[in-house]
């Protein structure tokens, strides 16, 4: 087992063991104990009470950051020519349509997210393999699948993600960057938590939000009092 570092000694000596924190008290605390030189993100894993094995349990949905997430998202567009420009003035750093499958097939894959047309997607639907294991392949359910191709893009760019409950019924996320303020990094994790509840499936029984953990790059986790996320 390695040994820490001064500053990870220091971060830890920062957390009360045992200690259920309130979002307010953790959204604070998790720029504190940051030990990375680079600006580390801000992640929020929530544990929900469903079984993603029953296709009537599976939580996935889109939600816009009132703060962004602070990254650079890189967007391709796979538009007709007729949308490249409405594409490029949206902000997409990629525009085309044939010659990124192509690149695609080839195996290039270096960007975060890609919104397409519908009438595109029986060209795109060949990309499956390569596309979907890496989470890029556009989805109507999370927006990136529309006609209204420069909106998604400007949602994107802004901040909008989307999520999904994976197989241990643990929602993973980014919500922001160390160097943002508590409040904004707060302010992010309510409103992603409240479209978790919004998402809530109604054959889901017993205790919804089970866990609420909040941790940056590299850190240890704070747990989070669920209830506390509804308090001024």
């Amino acid at each position: 087992m390695s040994k820490l570092t001064k500053n990870q000694k220091l971060a830890l000596s920062k957390i009360e063991a045992g200690k259920v924190y309130t979002l307010k008290e953790a959204s604070s605390l998790v720029k504190e104990i940051s030990t990375t030189k680079f600006d580390a993100s801000v992640n929020l894993d929530v544990r929900l009470g469903v079984d993603p094995r029953k296709a009537n349990q599976m939580v996935r949905g889109v939600v816009s950051l009132p703060h962004g997430t602070g990254k650079q998202i890189r967007v391709l567009a796979l538009v007709t020519p007729d949308y490249e420009a409405t594409a490029k003035e949206a902000g997409a750093d990629f525009v085309g349509l044939d010659e990124y499958i192509e690149k695609i097939k080839g195996g290039w894959t270096d960007v975060d997210v890609i919104i397409t047309q519908p009438a595109n997607m029986g060209k795109i639907g060949a990309l499956g393999r390569i596309l979907g294991p890496r989470g890029l392949m556009p989805n109507p359910k999370s927006g990136t699948v529309t006609a209204d191709v420069a909106t998604a893009v400007k949602e994107v760019k802004q901040g909008k993600i989307d999520f999904k409950v994976d197989k241990t019924g643990i929602v993973h996320t980014s919500i922001g960057k160390v160097s943002f303020a508590a409040e904004q990094l707060r302010d992010n994790a309510k409103e992603f938590i409240a479209t978790l509840i919004k998402l809530k499936p109604a054959t889901a029984k017993g205790t919804y939000v089970k866990s609420i953990y909040l941790s940056c790059t590299m850190s240890p986790s704070l747990k989070i009092d669920p209830k506390s996320v509804d308090e001024n």
